[in-house]
């Protein structure tokens, strides 16, 4: 595995995260994810490319979760296109911040595009850039469906113990929010999420994972803080 690229990354924020703002536990100086993302590859010494028109991009799922396949399609389309310009035919890799977004672009582009997903790009390669300097003590960590499907449950555990002197891994089949259901079927997301208070202990308080709609529901449930592991690889390394 080429680590370093030139220490050059192509940076797709999903729509989501560009357009949903900070969760209810977090500081109003808080940075967004799309901008602690920035700060947290250069910090590790990553040039940034954006890809062209990017806030027209979509990784398509949205319309392939609802039965709009040629609109999907069409996205996807436009998106390989892009990152293949911005990344010069797959020089540099193309790094995801949603982990379904990342399933959905390996499952749908058919070029040797480099794109890496959230857990893998921070620890193979982040974290060999970065200092550890301030572990948590203990902290939560939910595995998204797509987490599963992609066989990062080990990466993931490594990451949060990198991070973490304990780490509770939540066990849960799904946690219910299924995209953007659990927006309009909150009784999915409270089912999916029944056991989820009693796995927490009783002294964590911050919780991470790699999708933006299941965090939304993971705090919802479980009344602490949970976000993007992002912040956490950004808090341990400052």
């Amino acid at each position: 595995m080429n680590t370093t690229s030139d220490l050059k990354v192509v940076y797709f924020p999903s729509c989501i995260n560009r357009s949903m703002g900070k969760n209810s536990f977090q500081n109003s100086d808080d940075l967004q994810l799309t901008a602690l993302t920035h700060q947290l590859l250069v910090r590790a010494g990553f040039t940034i490319i954006y890809p062209k028109s990017m806030n027209s991009h979509c990784c398509g799922m949205p319309f392939s979760s609802k039965g709009f396949a040629e609109a999907n399609h069409t996205q996807s389309e436009v998106l390989e296109k892009s990152l293949l310009e911005a990344s010069e035919n797959g020089k540099y890799p193309v790094l995801y911040d949603m982990s379904p977004c990342f399933q959905h672009s390996k499952e749908e582009f058919s070029s040797t595009l480099q794109i890496v997903d959230p857990i893998e790009f921070m620890l193979d390669y982040v974290m060999p850039h970065l200092t550890i300097k301030n572990k948590k003590e203990t902290v939560a960590v939910f595995p998204v469906c797509s987490v599963k499907k992609i066989g990062k449950m080990d990466q993931l555990l490594a990451l949060s113990q990198l991070c973490s002197n304990q780490v509770t891994l939540i066990d849960s089949n799904c946690c219910g929010f299924a995209g953007d259901r659990g927006f309009l079927i909150p009784e999915l997301n409270e089912h999916g999420l029944r056991e989820l208070k009693a796995q927490i202990p009783t002294d964590c308080n911050e919780g991470y994972s790699t999708s933006r709609t299941c965090e939304i529901g993971l705090e919802n449930r479980s009344g602490i803080d949970f976000k993007s592991i992002f912040y956490l690889v950004d808090e341990v390394t400052r």
